[in-house]
C-alpha cells in the first residue's frame, strides 16, 4: 500500500503545485500594493474604498467556483473513461483467452498477438491524445509490419481496432467463435472506441475562450483595485496582503487550467502511463495463468 504524505509535506509541496505560475502574477500585484502604500506616504490621494463595489466578492467567488468544477469535471470524465478501458481490455483479452478454441500451434500466437493489441490500443490512445508518434513504446505489442503501417495512420487506435474485429470475425468465420461470444466481444470493442470519442471529446472542446477571457479580466482588475481598497487601514501591509489574496484568486483559476486538459505529462493530469502499465501488467498475468 503506497504511503500516505503527511500534512504538512503536502502543503509544503512544491512540485505539482500551482505555485510556480502563480507566484510572479502575485507578486506583480504585491508590488503594485507597494507603489500605492508609497503614494499614500507622499499624501496622494489613493484610497479609494468605493472601489470594492466595482465586482463583488460573491460574483468573483462564483464565477471561479464555476469554473474550477467544470475543468474538475471534465477530469473526472476523463478518469472514469480510462477506468472504463482498463475493465474492459480485462474482460475481452479474458474472453479471448478462454473462449476462442487453439486447434494448431500457431492459433496461440495469433490469440497472443491479438491480446497485445489490447495493450498497444490503450498506449496508442494516450499517444494519439498527446499528439505524439507513435513510438518504440508501442512496438513491444505489435509485429514489425504493424508498427511500420501504424506509423502512417491518422488515428492509430481506430486501426489497432479494426485489428481487433478482423481477428473476431476470422474466429467466428473458423468456427473457433460462437455467435453470441462474438457478439459480446465486438460490443467490448464497441466500448473501448467509445472510450477513445469521449476523450476526444473532451480534449477538443476547450472551455469557451471568452469565459476565460472574461475571468481573467476580472481578476486583474479586483486585485489591481484591492491596494486603493485598503491602503488607507493597512498601510505598509498593503502589498504583501495584496499579494496573499490574489495568489488565493489566482491559485484557483490556475488549478481550473491545469486540470481542463488531463491528457498530459503535468502532475495533475491523468497517470496514464501508469495506467498503461498497469494494463500491460494483467495481461502478462492473463496470458502466463492461460498457458499453464
Amino acid at each position: 500500500m503506497k504511503k500516505k504524505d503527511s500534512w504538512f509535506h503536502i502543503a509544503l509541496r512544491w512540485k505539482g503545485s500551482v505555485v510556480p505560475e502563480v507566484l510572479p502574477r502575485s507578486l506583480l500585484c504585491g508590488l503594485f500594493g507597494v507603489v500605492i502604500y508609497i503614494l499614500h506616504l507622499l499624501n496622494i490621494k489613493v484610497s479609494l474604498p468605493i472601489l470594492g463595489s466595482i465586482i463583488p466578492n460573491i460574483v468573483l467567488g462564483l464565477l471561479l467556483v464555476f469554473r474550477t468544477n467544470t475543468a474538475y469535471e471534465r477530469f473526472w470524465e476523463g478518469r472514469k473513461a480510462w477506468g472504463t478501458l482498463v475493465n474492459t481490455v480485462r474482460n475481452l483479452s479474458r474472453q479471448i483467452l478462454v473462449a476462442i478454441s487453439e486447434q494448431q500451434p500457431r492459433d496461440r500466437q495469433a490469440k497472443v498477438a491479438a491480446v497485445k493489441l489490447l495493450t498497444a490500443f490503450a498506449i496508442a490512445l494516450k499517444l494519439h491524445l498527446r499528439s505524439e508518434p507513435v513510438n518504440a513504446e508501442l512496438e513491444a505489442n505489435l509485429s514489425s509490419e504493424q508498427f511500420h503501417r501504424l506509423k502512417t495512420m491518422n488515428h492509430p487506435p481506430l486501426e489497432i481496432a479494426f485489428w481487433i474485429s478482423s481477428y473476431l470475425q476470422e474466429q467466428a468465420q473458423q468456427d473457433k467463435l460462437d455467435r453470441y461470444q462474438l457478439s459480446d466481444m465486438v460490443q467490448l470493442l464497441n466500448y473501448m472506441i467509445d472510450v477513445a470519442g469521449i476523450c476526444e471529446r473532451i480534449l477538443r472542446t476547450p472551455i469557451p475562450l471568452a469565459y476565460s477571457i472574461h475571468l481573467k479580466q476580472l481578476l486583474m482588475i479586483y486585485s489591481l483595485s484591492l491596494p486603493f481598497q485598503m491602503v488607507d487601514q493597512l498601510e505598509w501591509m498593503t502589498g504583501p496582503i495584496v499579494a496573499l489574496i490574489s495568489f488565493t484568486l489566482l491559485g484557483i483559476e490556475e488549478i481550473g487550467i491545469q486540470i481542463e486538459d488531463p491528457f498530459g505529462h503535468d502532475a495533475n493530469d491523468l497517470p496514464l502511463d501508469n495506467i498503461c502499465n498497469s494494463m500491460m501488467r494483467n495481461i502478462e498475468d492473463l496470458l502466463l495463468v492461460s498457458s499453464e
